[in-house]
């Protein structure tokens, strides 16, 4: 796997602290009661290259989005392609789930994270 470059991007890093500081209601739940208390390291709002993702995992190269409904227009679609191809020619895995998903399945997706991390 390709070692996920670190690039200082002060444009990037200070958007990224920006939604640290202002999480959705998705990802305040997913961090505060999942994933925060798991045994291994995420970080929340991660630049990884040219995009900052909603959660990472080093240990075990995954990368977790939480998507809202701007995310299935169709220039969206396409830019979140390009961005999954990238973070997969990194090694990384991407899991991604809608807030709709996420608000009717949080426990099914808790277990398929913990799947993925093999603590399941």
């Amino acid at each position: 796997m390709e070692k996920v470059r670190k690039f200082h991007n002060p444009v990037l890093a200070d958007r990224a602290k920006e939604l640290r500081r202002s999480p959705t209601k998705e990802e305040k739940k997913l961090w505060y009661d999942f994933l925060r208390g798991l045994p291994v390291h995420f970080c929340r709002q991660k630049v990884i290259g040219t995009y900052i993702v909603d959660f990472y995992c080093a240990e075990h190269a995954l990368v977790i989005e939480l998507d809202g409904a701007q995310h299935y227009e169709e220039a969206a679609e396409a830019y979140d392609r390009a961005r999954d191809a990238y973070l997969a020619s990194l090694g990384l895995t991407v899991l991604r789930y809608s807030n709709l998903e996420f608000s009717r399945n949080y426990q099914n997706i808790c277990a398929d994270i913990l799947n993925h991390i093999g603590l399941e």
